[in-house]
């Protein structure tokens, strides 16, 4: 039996990535275990994967316990238990766990791979804050059998900078979105119409969406002083999510006088019906990696607006979306205005990201999983170029 170690720092990552990936290889008779800090805890995590252990990650990259407790409690349980495949995800847990297993490259297993869901230096970042996170990330890669990244600046960014020998960098579209759960199929307009009564919409109300945590590189503020701008005074902007910076956004909303056209609707476990009930998406993030709430915009046939990085380029480029600049709030309300008034065109893009949204399907994403794992235990002969 082959075994499997998925690692991140908090379980609200297994949640919202890797279930899929624990499912789909433990129906292949692997044991898949999970990794994260409080990870014991939590219900869903219990019952998607065979065992789960805690460890003293933080999700912060300042904190002691990242280098002084939690290298050993991962050397022991891996150790102990004899995994073929660590797989990790994320910056701060990536780090740690590499440097924890750094001995491991070495004696050949277990296999450690590390998925980066976005470097954390990129273009147009504080130049001693990219020299920073790059300089760590090519002294993990000493660490790493295989890195995979998400989108083609990162990808361009491990060769560029040899963070891995080429045939050991492996570019995925994403994490992979199921396009049967987010498909306008399993939507009902009753469903629609439920959502529209909850937030004191009328069935011709445009709505626009951003599903997106309350942080600081999620610009949130942006969104709500271009929305003030927005010429149409009939259009909402509804925020999914919550985050330490919910309470101020809200604040903002009625200092801009718009508050009553404004919905914060905290966490919503009816992600499809919301995106469905939406004229459009709004992501307009200082950094991403390859965002999820934009693939899933898509599958939905609902275009997005999103700032022009890494990530958000990859996935709008293409006509699914329109793209503006980082902190343009006039080229985003802009953005907002055409939407409201070209809605034929406006289905067309969404249509389009239909289209463009199978290449990112999760089917697709759990073959080339297979693929990569089981190269690295070696049970293919050639490298699986994707």
């Amino acid at each position: 039996m082959n075994k499997l170690l998925v690692i991140a720092a908090i379980p609200n990552t297994l949640r919202a990535f890797l279930l899929p990936f624990a499912e789909h290889f433990r129906a292949r008779g692997w044991r898949v275990d999970a990794m994260a800090k409080g990870v014991s805890t939590d219900p869903e995590c219990l019952q998607a994967f065979d065992r789960v252990w805690d460890v003293d990650l933080c999700r912060s990259p300042l904190d002691p316990r990242n280098l002084l407790i939690a290298p050993s409690q991962i050397q022991d349980i891996v150790v102990r238990e004899k995994y073929d495949i660590v797989h990790v995800h994320m910056a701060v847990a990536g780090f740690v766990t590499r440097y924890a297993l750094r001995n491991a490259i070495k004696q050949g297993s277990p296999k450690v791979i590390y998925t980066a869901h976005g470097f954390n230096f990129y273009r147009g970042g504080p130049p001693l804050h990219n020299a920073i996170f790059l300089t760590l990330e090519k002294l993990a890669g000493q660490w790493t059998d295989y890195l995979v990244v998400m989108n083609s600046e990162d990808e361009s960014a491990a060769k560029r900078h040899h963070i891995l020998p080429p045939q050991r960098v492996r570019y995925m579209p994403g994490i992979g979105v199921d396009i049967n759960h987010y498909g306008r199929d399993g939507v009902t307009d009753a469903d629609v119409w439920r959502v529209r009564q909850e937030m004191g919409l009328t069935a011709d109300t445009p709505l626009f969406l951003s599903i997106a945590e309350f942080t600081p590189r999620k610009r949130h503020g942006d969104m709500l002083k271009a929305f003030a701008r927005v010429t149409k005074p009939n259009a909402c902007l509804a925020f999914a999510g919550e985050g330490p910076l919910m309470e101020e956004m809200q604040k903002l909303a009625s200092q801009l006088g718009i508050q009553d056209r404004v919905k914060f609707l905290g966490f919503r476990r009816d992600i499809p019906t919301l995106i469905r009930a939406a004229c459009a998406t709004i992501l307009v993030s200082e950094h991403e990696g390859l965002p999820r709430s934009i693939l899933e915009s898509l599958s939905m046939g609902v275009p997005a607006i999103g700032t022009d990085i890494r990530g958000i380029r990859d996935l709008l480029l293409s006509g699914c979306g329109l793209l503006v600049k980082l902190a343009d709030l006039e080229g985003l309300a802009k953005a907002m205005d055409w939407i409201l008034d070209h809605p034929q065109e406006t289905q067309v893009m969404g249509k389009r990201g239909q289209e463009a949204i199978v290449a990112y399907d999760l089917q697709h994403i759990l073959k080339l999983h297979e693929s990569l794992y089981a190269e690295a235990l070696g049970k293919v002969n050639e490298p699986v170029l994707v």
